[in-house]
This record gives structure tokens, sequence and C-alpha cells, in this order.
């Protein structure tokens, strides 16, 4: 089991995991995974992904109200980036944890 803790807002440790970074890192990497997979079979060669993804919370009670991927990618040519650009689209429409939310996620990739 993974030791968490509370947001560091709410007395938290902040050494920890809490669930809203969960969430975070399961749309992140999600998002990642396929986007690695689509990016292979079209033959195009990420040497670094990083991703610094956000949530936007709103409300009394907190909620989730969109999710910002940021992806900063290095590719072995650069002459790939237009492409690989779109393939962020597919793997947006694939990816699990991104069809099971009922808020926006939002990918904004850079290219190094």
């Amino acid at each position: 089991m993974m030791p968490l803790s509370a947001d560091p807002a709410f007395r938290g440790d902040a050494t920890r995991w809490n669930p809203e970074e969960l969430l975070l890192a399961s749309a992140s990497a999600c998002h990642k995974l396929w986007y690695l997979h689509l990016c292979a079979d079209a033959g195009i060669v990420v040497e670094a992904y990083e991703d610094a993804a956000e949530g936007m919370v709103e409300g009394a009670r907190g909620r989730f109200t969109q999710i910002t991927l940021k992806p900063r990618i290095t590719l072995r040519d650069p002459a790939d980036a237009d492409r690989a650009r779109e393939l962020h689209h597919q793997a947006h429409e694939a990816c699990y944890v991104a069809n099971s939310l009922n808020f926006p996620v939002n990918c904004e990739p850079t290219f190094a």
C-alpha cells in the first residue's frame, strides 16, 4: 500500500502523495502511455517526455473543473513535430481516464 496524506493546505504531509495529485498523475500517465504508443506506431521517436499537469479546483466543497496536461516533448527528428502534435488528439480520445471524468482534460504540448 502507498503511504498517502492530505494536501498540505489541509495540514497534510507534503512528502506524500495526496488523492488530488494521484488524479492528476493518473490522467497524465494515461495520456502519456497512449501518446507514446501512437508515436511508436507512427515511427516517431520520442526521446523525452515530461508533464507538468495542473488541476483547477473550485467551490466550497472543492471539485475539479478541469485538468490541463502540459507535456514537454523532445523528438529525435524535429521535422516530426506537426504529426506528433496531432497524435495528442488521438491519445486524448483513447485515454480511459479522460473519458471517465466529467470535466475537460486539456492538453498543451510543447516541443523542445
